[in-house]
């Protein structure tokens, strides 16, 4: 298990699935899509419409493209991740 990111702030979170694991499974706000003050995630950084997560749960780092005001091609998202 990797150790809690150091840019990782309370202050920062985002509520996107985890890749890794499925704590969110059988949690009624999460199922419904709604913010849980359970399974946030941290917001370690964002680029436009890529967003860098560490999860609370697992702490498994990933990056989430949201396709929300995306600022970068198409192309660009698919061969740049961080």
């Amino acid at each position: 298990m990797l150790p809690r990111d150091p840019q990782a702030d309370i202050g920062r979170r985002a509520w996107v699935a985890c890749p890794n694991c499925d704590d969110r499974r059988g949690c009624g706000d999460c199922e419904e899509r709604r913010t849980c003050s359970r399974h946030w995630r941290y917001l370690l950084s964002s680029t436009g419409s890529l967003l860098h997560l560490q999860c609370r749960s697992c702490t498994h780092i990933w990056t989430h493209e949201t396709g929300f005001g995306a600022t970068r091609s198409l192309w660009q998202r698919m061969t740049r991740a961080w």
